[in-house]
């Protein structure tokens, strides 16, 4: 017992010096951890998108359309590129790209708002950009209904007629409802599945060129090894980044620190059968470049599952990078209780468990140049 405890010891700390003395794998096991923490939240620190550009199209250039484009001026969401009389030309404008929205300020306006009746502005859009174009359209909402209630205290004594009650959005899960507290939540975990299968891979490919043939104490002490780095690269994401950028984190603290080695374990078994197949350590990063966007599509992050054909659904819940990011987007960000991502820790530790055996046959067998 004494000598199996002491030979796991010398290949778990083995592993970690074989790491250090590869730059390329050191680079990429546990540097690139650090580099994406700070390389991907950077990229969306502004979190909205600010000064989009639009058209005014006044026909009616009264006191009322006046009051309403003082009030979108104000507004950071959007910038006023132009205002005109002329639809068409705003349209143009729209079509080669000078502007992403019209606010249509009709020559009726102010009779609609004293009588009460239906009417009022138009809003056109350009659907390229969905971000830009939600953002467009609340912030012209807000300045909009902001102007409009002030112009129409003036007539309180004359008239009834009271703008319609705001609708006020209260996000529950990304608070902030900005694009980066949204999108680096879901690539966190794909990032340590990335960087453990490309890193892992190419440890074992260059083992395997030597004739590397493992015993199971070996294979268990580097199996520990790698465990170590993945769930200390994501207690180090989902907790200090998510908390130095102010992202939503710590929903379910415990549920998390239960769900990461099991999401850990699935993704060395993955690696080690997908290095079993690799001829040269090389071959590790030519699977990364095709397979990092396919795979955070089809987590349903980006979109939704429902939206997608049957088949790429099936696909989709198959791999355990969708398992492992839905699973932590609802630990992290929901706070959801335990017992419901009970099912898909089982599915992670029975393909984990699978793939581990497998691999195991594979690299005890020789080497095949």
């Amino acid at each position: 017992m004494k000598k199996n405890w002491k030979n796991f010891l010398h290949y778990y700390l083995k592993t970690f010096k074989d790491i250090a003395s590869n730059s390329s794998i050191l680079t990429t096991l546990i540097l690139s951890v650090f580099f994406y923490s700070f390389f991907y939240p950077t990229a969306y620190k502004a979190q909205h998108a600010e000064s989009l550009p639009i058209v005014i199209v006044d026909e009616e250039q009264s006191l009322v359309t006046a009051t309403i484009i003082d009030e979108v001026s104000k507004s950071p969401n959007v910038k006023i590129k132009a205002v005109t009389g002329n639809f068409a030309e705003a349209e143009m404008m729209i079509k080669t790209q000078q502007a992403d929205g019209i606010l249509l300020l009709p020559d009726n306006l102010s009779n609609s708002i004293y009588r009460g009746e239906v009417g009022g502005v138009g809003l056109y859009l350009s659907g390229a950009y969905f971000l830009r174009t939600k953002e467009i359209g609340l912030g012209l909402a807000q300045s909009i209904e902001q102007a409009i209630a002030e112009h129409t205290e003036k007539f309180s004594h004359i008239s009834h007629f009271s703008p319609a009650l705001s609708i006020h959005q209260i996000p529950l899960f990304n608070t902030l409802s900005g694009y980066g507290s949204y999108v680096f939540p879901a690539i966190a975990p794909l990032i340590i599945h990335q960087t453990i299968v490309l890193g892992l891979s190419m440890l074992i490919a260059g083992y395997r060129q030597n004739n590397w043939r493992p015993k199971k104490i070996e294979l268990f002490g580097l199996f520990c090894a790698i465990l170590t780095i993945g769930c200390l690269g994501c207690f180090y994401l989902f907790g200090f980044t998510f908390w130095f950028y102010d992202y939503p984190h710590g929903g379910n603290f415990w549920g998390m620190l239960l769900a990461v080695p099991i999401f850990i374990s699935c993704v060395i078994g993955l690696s080690l059968v997908i290095a079993s197949f690799l001829d040269m350590p090389e071959r590790a990063g030519h699977l990364i470049v095709f397979t990092s966007i396919p795979l955070f599509l089809l987590s349903g992050t980006a979109w939704p599952h429902s939206a997608m054909p049957e088949w790429m659904q099936y696909l989709g819940d198959v791999l355990p990078s969708t398992q492992g990011i839905q699973m932590f987007i609802q630990l992290n960000q929901m706070g959801v209780p335990t017992n419901l991502i009970i099912p898909k820790m089982i599915y992670l530790t029975m393909i984990g468990s699978i793939l581990l055996i497998w691999s195991y046959f594979r690299l005890a067998q020789p080497y095949k140049k």
